[in-house]
């Protein structure tokens, strides 16, 4: 939408927003309104409204979003889009992963193993106004520790370590009291303020095709403004291939389908198919596959937005490493998508925080010895993705 692009200029700083528009959706509807009152057909303004509105759901699920007036107006421009589009991964993540994993040793990765406490010592020195600050001494296993290790509690077993990387989920840090110590307040506020959106995927799978090849998406221009069911999110139903449609859907609504039995959805969306297509021959799926984010306890939701009142800011409070007693190697360094300040929500933003922490780890223990990588800029890796 060209009105979001309009948006995306205030972050820069070259103008200001209009006085009492804070959020992106009220910005948005402000311009939807200024150019809905120069079409004088009524049946034209009201099709052109609807296409708004569906425009505005596909956002929300790009964003991570309820609605687009939870997303804040100044801060959408710290996104930064790649160009090039989307690559699929028809192998799925393990085409990224298994290459990493293969020059590992073996046995050094522990699968199976749910973290549920991390033992920090604190007394950090970073600046932090965190209530343990003058405190050096956890308690670990019902002894006293007074040397600058982190326990990591798993199910079976505790871990030692010098330092980790914790790359765990915004979901899961708003949610878990995972670390003890809490972590320093200006992290949990930065933690608090950042929205962290459920966003799913319907996979509707046929026995045979019925659309025509000329159709690659389904869009849906629900005749109201207002949502009813839930299903009335949903935008649009887009050809995967001939016999596999993917339908979209955010925010509150996603979280109810996700408790919904599959059957039951994929009854739904054959009602509306057959509904905007006027065809009540359209057949059932044979199978209905969703996505359930906010349901998955080792996420609780899908990725992180800026919402308002929260800044870029934030994602640099969360992703900032935690010394002890004035180390220089940190003793846990934060990576995962919700800690890059211009790449938050996608997979190369993760990538890329991960790969960061990881060289200031190794450049911090081997200060006598220049970091050697061959692979620095994010299309080196892409392209050595395998990718058919």
């Amino acid at each position: 939408m060209c009105f979001l692009r309009r948006c995306e200029d205030y972050f820069t700083g070259a103008f200001d927003p209009p006085p009492g528009i804070h959020s992106v959706g009220e910005h948005v509807q402000l311009e939807i309104a200024i150019y809905l009152d120069k079409v004088q057909n009524s049946n034209a303004r009201k099709l052109q409204r609807l296409i708004f509105n569906c425009l505005l759901k596909r956002e929300t699920c790009i964003t991570g979003c309820n609605n687009m007036n939870d997303i804040d107006l100044v801060e959408l421009g710290s996104y930064k889009e790649l160009q090039g589009g989307n690559i699929a991964l028809p192998s799925g993540y393990s085409s990224i992963l298994d290459p990493i994993y293969n020059k590992l040793p073996p046995d050094c990765i522990k699968l199976n193993s749910q973290v549920t406490k991390i033992k920090w010592p604190s007394g950090i020195d970073n600046g932090t106004d965190s209530e343990d600050s003058d405190k050096t001494v956890i308690e670990v296993g019902g002894e006293n520790v007074t040397n600058e290790t982190v326990y990591v509690h798993c199910d079976d077993k505790i871990y030692e370590a010098d330092s980790i990387i914790c790359t765990l989920p915004l979901g899961i840090l708003k949610s878990n009291d995972i670390f003890c110590p809490k972590l320093p307040k200006y992290k949990e506020k930065s933690i608090g303020r950042l929205l962290y959106g459920v966003v799913d995927k319907i996979f509707l799978y046929y026995d045979r095709p019925f659309l025509s090849q000329d159709t690659d998406e389904i869009l849906l221009l629900w005749d109201s403004d207002e949502i009813g069911d839930w299903s009335e999110k949903i935008y649009s139903f887009s050809k995967v291939n001939d016999t596999l449609l993917l339908g979209w859907l955010s925010g509150n609504e996603a979280e109810i389908m996700e408790k919904l039995d599959d059957k039951i959805i994929g009854d739904k969306c054959t009602e509306i198919l057959r509904r905007f297509l006027n065809d009540p021959c359209i057949p059932y799926p044979s199978k209905c596959m969703c996505t359930r984010w906010k349901a998955n306890e080792f996420s609780l939701g899908s990725y992180t937005a800026i919402g308002v009142g929260s800044s870029q800011l934030d994602i640099e409070h969360i992703a900032r490493p935690m010394h002890v007693n004035n180390n220089t190697i940190p003793i846990i360094t934060f990576a995962g998508e919700h800690t890059h300040p211009n790449f938050y929500s996608t997979v190369h933003g993760a990538y890329l925080s991960g790969r960061a922490a990881a060289e200031m780890l190794i450049v911090c223990k081997r200060e006598d010895e220049p970091l050697n990588t061959t692979v620095t800029d994010l299309s080196s890796w892409i392209q050595g993705l395998p990718l058919t």
